[in-house]
């Protein structure tokens, strides 16, 4: 659990500084990414949020381990995952 706790706070950060340095929307890039992660595929990561991005095979390796993760996750807490960024993404618009 410690190993995948890691690779989603760095896949995270990732997306934070990817989407500040481009200086696009983040919360648009961020519920892209997410939603993509949830349910699409990881091609579908490649040709879309991160299409304009050279992924490495170290980064390519990692998103494949946490979509694997993800993909594991009952329907319920994917649910609730996407309810919650909502909410914090919807608290920073308001901000």
């Amino acid at each position: 659990m410690k190993g995948s706790s890691a690779l989603l706070l760095a896949a995270v950060l990732l997306l934070c500084t990817c989407g500040r340095a481009t200086g696009e929307d983040n919360s648009e890039f961020f519920m892209e990414f997410l939603q993509t992660l949830l349910v699409g595929s990881p091609e579908e990561l490649y040709e879309g949020p991160l299409g304009k991005y050279n992924v490495n095979a170290n980064a390519k390796a990692a998103l494949a381990e946490l979509k694997s993760c993800i993909d594991g996750l009952q329907s319920m807490h994917k649910e609730a995952m996407v309810t919650l960024l909502a909410q914090v993404l919807g608290s920073e618009d308001g901000a």
